[in-house]
């Protein structure tokens, strides 16, 4: 499958934004980066154990209704939920920088350290969220800083951009694919041999490449949630 079918793709998703949150726990919060400042939405539900990242898919950010709804889910079990931009606006109209999946995955890494010593989430357990494109990056970072991670789960992810990290990470992984989304699926039976950590693949049946069908993004969510309870709440 080519890379413009891919950008289409998750461009869609983007379009498609709703500026709606539905929680009064959720902050605007900037990570520095270097030279560029990522914008987020921090969610710190009262008592949370545990927070999790979202990395996102191409043309996609913090405001994916997708991401933004399994963020909420998350902090109604407990969790708490940053969902960030990991580029500029600049640098988002830029493919090169978009698909680039080390740069990616090195922002992941700065921005879990953010978390480490930011007080509303010091002390807690990370865990990363990989849509699409943004899987990749999130697991070569779960590869990276082995310690760093709890837990990953992505949602129709492209691990195969990851490939060469999949054998190094640790923390338990569990990959999401829509069941109508069979060059998806291959990809990710494909990552699943190559980890060697704690791991799952659940096919949702009938479900797209984004989860548009009825029912199917709620199975995501409600799968992400008790996936992170298990391994980043004490």
């Amino acid at each position: 499958m080519s890379s413009g079918r891919w950008e289409s793709i998750d461009t869609r998703e983007h379009q498609i934004v709703k500026q709606d949150w539905g929680s009064e726990r959720e902050r605007q919060v900037t990570v520095k980066a270097g030279e560029v400042g990522l914008h987020g939405l921090l969610g710190v539900p009262e008592k949370a154990e545990g927070v999790v990242l979202f990395a996102h898919g191409s043309g996609s950010g913090r405001l994916s209704p997708r991401n933004t709804f399994v963020a909420h889910t998350l902090q109604e079990g407990g969790l708490a939920t940053l969902l960030l931009d990991l580029l500029e606006e600049e640098e988002a109209g830029d493919r090169r920088k978009v698909f680039d999946i080390d740069l990616l995955a090195e922002r992941v890494l700065i921005v879990t350290d953010w978390l480490t010593k930011d007080p509303r989430t010091r002390g807690m357990k990370v865990g990363y969220f990989g849509a699409s494109t943004g899987a990749g990056a999130a697991l070569q970072a779960a590869a990276r800083s082995p310690t760093c991670v709890a837990a990953v789960v992505t949602r129709g992810g492209r691990p195969d951009l990851a490939s060469d990290y999949l054998s190094k990470v640790t923390a338990p992984t569990l990959l999401i694919v829509g069941g109508n989304d069979a060059p998806v699926i291959q990809m990710n039976q494909e990552a699943l041999a190559l980890l060697a950590c704690p791991k799952e693949l659940v096919i949702v049946p009938g479900a797209s490449h984004l989860f548009e069908e009825p029912g199917t993004l709620e199975q995501v969510a409600d799968l992400a949630r008790r996936w992170f309870q298990r391994h980043l709440q004490n």
